[in-house]
């Protein structure tokens, strides 16, 4: 069962920009045959945060700020992936406390975001890891059309204090 709290962080990164703190519980079955997190699940890993930071509460739920959209296709707005990049730096071995994913805006663009990530180990744990670094590029369409449509003015007031410096990979 995953955490359904999601926090907005105000102390700073060592970039001056604030992040999001979505706590996700990993599954067994997140698993492979090497005993550590699977390459594609991170994938989904990635995902729920997102639609954690994103998608507006339920009754009863908590959200950050951020959770600013309707979920459905009937709500009229789609969230596409248009580009997704990982650089996985440390295996991810099954652990019962949740992992800590910090989540950022690199880039808001007229219809197009710029998502960054970093997936940590427990907060409360004694010594810090940084599993994996990602940047996902998220198109906003309308649902009838197909075509982009641009953020609204409640996306950008909700994201713009959560915006920081694009990652920086290693190798490209």
């Amino acid at each position: 069962m995953t955490d359904v709290r999601a926090t907005d962080e105000a102390a700073e990164t060592s970039h001056g920009s604030s992040r999001l703190h979505i706590p996700i519980h990993l599954r067994w079955g997140d698993l492979d045959a090497f005993n550590h997190v699977n390459n594609t699940s991170m994938l989904k890993l990635l995902e729920e945060a997102r639609v954690r930071a994103f998608w507006r509460a339920g009754p009863g739920e908590e959200a950050p700020s951020t959770a600013v959209l309707d979920s459905g296709i009937e709500e009229g707005i789609l969230t596409l992936i248009a580009r997704q990049e990982i650089e996985y730096l440390a295996p991810v071995p099954y652990q019962r406390r949740p992992l800590e994913v910090q989540m950022w805006f690199g880039k808001l663009g007229g219809s197009s975001v710029e998502v960054c990530y970093e997936v940590h180990n427990d907060p409360a744990s004694e010594t810090r890891q940084l599993y994996a670094r990602s940047t996902a590029i998220i198109v906003l369409v309308d649902a009838g059309t197909g075509r982009p449509t641009r953020l609204t003015q409640e996306m950008r007031d909700a994201w713009e204090p959560f915006t920081g410096p694009s990652i920086e990979y290693a190798h490209r």
